[in-house]
């Protein structure tokens, strides 16, 4: 039963509930969302629309979200209520967040922000890979757990099922899960009570000095930096002068209120409380997730836990196709980086792309979206170069050099090279144990054990190494089993490795932008593959340009592009055959002259054909 909109002004902390909904991707946490904005009333039926809290274009195209969105909702429970919350007014705090594996780190700071998860299943599918990921998260947090079963209406549905495989993960009866449908409504105002119900109240000192988590924050044109926050101890209100406890910096609150979907001024934001601060700052490095805010004068003296910084999986470089644009590359990262903390860029040269940056990412899917991003909302045109993940490589000299970049691999000898390895965990429908144990097997991985969930379905548990994950996997993985075998995997140390770099030539001069550090067994493939795309990619020059792959001195593949022939025989009507012969031989001394001081142009277009689709994902979007 929707109640009035929030009041300005501070709210009773045992009246707060802050819950979030954590699920596997396309499980239904942003329709659940959805009905419960309409049946708090904070959207109304004209406002209303599918997704409410996907707020970019790029979450609304995919179907997915990229980003947490907090929202604040009135409930009262009334009296006669069949769950046996108590009756009354609250103030529901919820967080929906995203659901691929990429994110994780996006829900893992949510979680923080929170007292209990609405653990949400499909009672179509069951439980999948990274459902039980955010579920170890949601523990770790010790996060309070509401099992909840969606999708009941479709006819493919089991909910007993499920909802006892559920009940097994969660340690709960089977009674105890939740059955809903976010997409009609059934069964989520049950859902409402019982998070008034079951969600601890959030606890504080009130009077103690100011203490707030930022938890994430966004860069707005029109007003800076607007940082998201959970107050744990205190009051934060208008006027007031906050630091940042990390960096120190000082700022005065022009602005602070909730979100209720839209944002909503208030006076102060009190214990428990989940809501934003506009401190007129624009630069984006003041504002950092995980740090706490406090009051300038009497402030705390003790910071509040803040976040494990997450490492990056993959990098790759990002280059501008116009090199003026880079001053603008560097500051849409800048401002992209405050929205997304697990973005890290470093400034770098390539020989054949200029000027650019190497950017870490979480996986491929952020590497994805995040050249999107910086394409749509900073107008830029980027070439990304393969991705590849950050190699150990021992010189004999006992040396030992980081490699995020194949132009940095050592001319030396090298002793040992030590690649990443991560623990992945599938889970699969049982019929398709022997197709994914033998791509398992093609990509160096290591069974480490298996158990059925239940009798027809199974999780097998791998450590890989991360360069073959981040090639072709998920994509090969999802058409081998027909889309339903879905995977998590989290880095798991590193292991010694017979790896190379394979270089491209171009008439005998390495490209830097195609060279690939690969296992020594797909050398020979990724050469082949790279000089016959070339082959068809690069205009005919006036000379014949060799194309090679070669593992230091010695050439693994080779391709040529015939020269552009000229018909100098054309003015010799008939006469002495030695006339045509000394042309055509003045012809080739110059074509080798030319050879000799020429450079083989390599139009933009066979870089960014090259390197889309030899990237393992190539441009495919993944749900």
């Amino acid at each position: 039963m929707a109640a009035s909109a929030p009041k300005p002004g501070h709210t009773d902390p045992a009246i707060i509930r802050n819950f979030c909904i954590i699920a596997h991707i396309d499980h239904g946490k942003s329709t659940l969302a959805d009905r419960m904005l309409q049946l708090t009333g904070v959207v109304d039926a004209r406002a209303a629309r599918a997704q409410y809290l996907d707020r970019m274009d790029i979450e609304r195209e995919r179907g997915i979200t990229i980003k947490s969105q907090a929202v604040r909702m009135p409930w009262t429970v009334p009296v006669d209520n069949e769950e046996g919350a108590e009756p009354g007014a609250y103030v529901l705090n919820m967080i929906d967040t995203p659901g691929h594996v990429d994110f994780t780190y996006e829900v893992s700071r949510s979680l923080q922000a929170c007292e209990a998860a609405i653990l949400l299943v499909d009672a179509a599918q069951g439980i999948e890979a990274q459902t039980l990921a955010n579920l170890y998260l949601a523990m770790g947090a010790d996060l309070h757990i509401i099992p909840v079963l969606n999708k009941i209406d479709l006819p493919s549905a089991d909910p007993d099922k499920y909802a006892e495989e559920l009940a097994n993960i969660v340690g709960c009866d089977p009674s105890d899960v939740l059955r809903v449908s976010a997409k009609t409504g059934l069964g989520v105002e049950k859902v409402l009570n019982e998070i008034v119900k079951q969600t601890p109240a959030p606890v504080g000192d009130p009077n103690a000095p100011a203490r707030a988590l930022i938890f994430d924050s966004v860069y707005d044109t029109y007003r800076g930096v607007v940082t998201y926050v959970r107050v744990v101890d205190g009051k934060l209100s208008h006027r007031d002068r906050i630091k940042m406890m990390s960096t120190n910096a000082v700022h005065e609150m022009l602005e602070v209120g909730v979100i209720s979907p839209e944002p909503v001024r208030t006076g102060e934001i009190g214990v428990g409380e989940v809501g934003y601060l506009i401190t007129g700052v624009k630069d984006v490095r003041q504002s950092r997730v995980g740090d706490t805010v406090t009051s300038q004068h009497h402030g705390a003296t003790e910071s509040l836990g803040g976040y494990e910084h997450p490492n990056p999986m993959v990098y790759a470089g990002l280059y501008p196709i116009d090199g003026d644009d880079y001053p603008v590359l560097r500051d849409a990262l800048e401002k992209l980086q405050l929205n997304d903390a697990a973005l890290t860029y470093e400034p770098e040269t390539s020989g054949a792309l200029g000027f650019g940056f190497r950017i870490g990412f979480l996986g491929l899917l952020h590497m994805e979206i995040t050249r999107d991003r910086l394409e749509r909302e900073f107008n830029l045109d980027l070439i990304s170069t393969a991705p590849n993940v950050v190699y150990e490589v021992h010189m004999e000299d006992g040396k030992v050099l980081e490699v995020t970049n194949p132009s940095e691999y050592p001319d030396g000898k090298v002793a040992e090279v030590r690649e990443p390895v991560v623990r992945a965990t599938i889970l699969s429908p049982s019929d398709y144990i022997g197709t994914i144990m033998e791509l398992c097997q093609e990509k160096r991985g290591n069974l480490q054990g298996m158990d059925y969930l239940s009798a027809d379905r199974v999780e097998m548990r791998y450590t890989m190494p991360m360069g073959d994950i981040v090639f072709d996997f998920f994509d090969q993985l999802k058409s081998r089993t027909k889309g339903y075998a879905s995977l998590d995997y989290e880095r798991s140390g590193d292991q010694a490795a017979d790896l190379v770099k394979v270089d491209i030539l171009l008439q005998g001069e390495p490209v830097d932008a195609f060279s690939a550090i690969i296992h020594k067994d797909a050398a020979y493939a990724y050469g082949v593959m790279m000089a016959g795309k070339l082959k068809d990619l690069i205009p005919r020059q006036q000379f014949e340009v060799p194309i090679q792959a070669a593992i230091g001195a010695r050439v693994i593949a080779r391709e040529n592009i015939r020269a552009i022939r000229k018909d100098v025989l054309a003015k010799c009507y008939g006469g002495d055959i030695t006339r045509k012969r000394k042309l055509l031989e003045k012809q080739k001394e110059g074509k080798k002259r030319m050879k000799m001081v020429g450079r083989v142009e390599v139009p933009q277009e066979a870089f960014v054909a090259a390197l889309a689709t030899s990237g393992p994902a190539g441009d495919k979007p993944k749900k």
